[in-house]
């Protein structure tokens, strides 16, 4: 039988799709959280152009507490963007909006891992209710 070798971006999905699975829900983990409305922008590195954009009210009772979005770039590797910190601070102070602006911290390619960083930009804004 042939075994299926996993690439670099796959391995990393893979382990990030653990982690996310292996968190609270965030009804469980923030009690105070009623509502969560999600706006989110992606750009490339040179900020100009808007990749996608998507807004959703979150279902808390079966969204993750690891609370973590897919770079755009389909082949980067070891990146992405994990607002769980954003999220918990934002909850734990009890504000109603938390926004910014992440840089994915990933490689653009499984060639250039070391070489050539992703840089992609997500933009966020989350609206809290309790």
């Amino acid at each position: 039988m042939k075994t299926q070798r996993n690439s670099p971006r796959a391995e990393y999905r893979l382990q990030e799709n653990q982690r996310v699975n292996d968190s609270a829900n965030l009804a469980e983990k923030f009690h105070d959280l009623k509502s969560l409305t999600v706006d989110l922008a992606h750009f490339a590195p040179d900020r100009l152009a808007r990749t996608s954009e998507i807004k959703y009210t979150v279902n808390l009772a079966h969204a993750k507490a690891v609370f973590r979005f897919n770079c755009t770039n389909d082949e980067c590797v070891g990146g992405d963007f994990d607002l769980s910190a954003v999220l918990a601070d934002a909850v734990a102070a009890h504000r109603t909006t938390a926004s910014g602006e992440v840089i994915c911290q990933g490689w653009c390619s499984k060639t250039s891992v070391d070489r050539m960083p992703c840089n992609n930009i997500l933009r966020y804004r989350l609206s809290l209710g309790y």
